[in-house]
């Protein structure tokens, strides 16, 4: 009984040491790539992306908070991880033909005079000309992509296991966008996020020259419509 007394006694010692050198290996590879995504935000370049990236997989919750006392805002910390999120996915996104993206803009880009109604794709839109959407989703077409006009996730998760694209764009604000860039993530899809310029529900803004950059990735110069550059300015 001795023995095995001093046995447990002797494995559990071993596991809170284990379990206090992997706290502090966490604590410390966090505070690293803190450092480094602080630098990155600072001097607007990412270094060491798949890192970061791995690191706020495993790490997420500890790196947020060490921003947070180091006193970084919540919306430059959202801007950064959707700018490393869409560094990251570029390549692999770029590799999609334009036919089987889909890009997803919110409800709350249209005209507070919108005659369209809301349908189980979202909202038609009818292309009245009182607001900016309705031109450039044209666009978007031309160039191959379904465009959806939804008002929630739960609209772009109907779409996307009814027609299956491979690549989508979400448009939205800060914390949107990084919560559609986390849900494409886990069902597999290269996600691109573009963030709106006005927040709130009634007219927001996005920069459509933005949209059309990440648009255009990868599409042969033969399939962007000619008059991009004057439905977009």
């Amino acid at each position: 009984m001795d023995l095995d007394f001093l046995t447990w006694n002797h494995l559990f010692y071993v596991i809170g040491e284990l379990t206090v050198l992997i706290i502090v290996g966490a604590v410390i590879i966090s505070f690293i790539l803190v450092i480094i995504s602080l630098h990155s935000i600072r001097t607007k370049r990412l270094y060491f992306p798949q890192l970061i990236k791995s690191g706020l997989v495993f790490l997420e919750g500890l790196m947020k908070a060490m921003f947070r006392f180091l006193g970084l805002e919540d919306r430059e910390m959202l801007a950064f991880f959707i700018k490393l999120q869409n560094t990251m996915n570029a390549d692999a996104f770029s590799k999609v033909p334009a036919n089987e993206r889909a890009v997803f803009i919110p409800q709350c880009m249209r005209s507070s005079k919108c005659p369209a109604h809301l349908t189980p794709e979202g909202l038609k839109c009818k292309n009245c000309g009182q607001c900016e959407v309705g031109a450039n989703r044209v666009l978007l077409e031309r160039m191959g992509y379904r465009v959806f006009i939804v008002p929630g996730s739960s609209f772009i998760k109907r779409m996307v296991k009814k027609y299956k694209p491979r690549a989508i764009i979400g448009i939205g604000c800060l914390s949107e966008v990084k919560e559609g860039i986390d849900m494409a993530d886990k069902m597999g899809l290269a996600v691109m996020g573009v963030v709106t310029l006005k927040e709130g529900c009634v007219e927001t803004l996005v920069s459509w020259p933005d949209v059309f950059e990440v648009a255009t990735l990868g599409v042969p110069p033969e399939s962007v419509p000619e008059d991009l550059h004057i439905l977009t300015n």
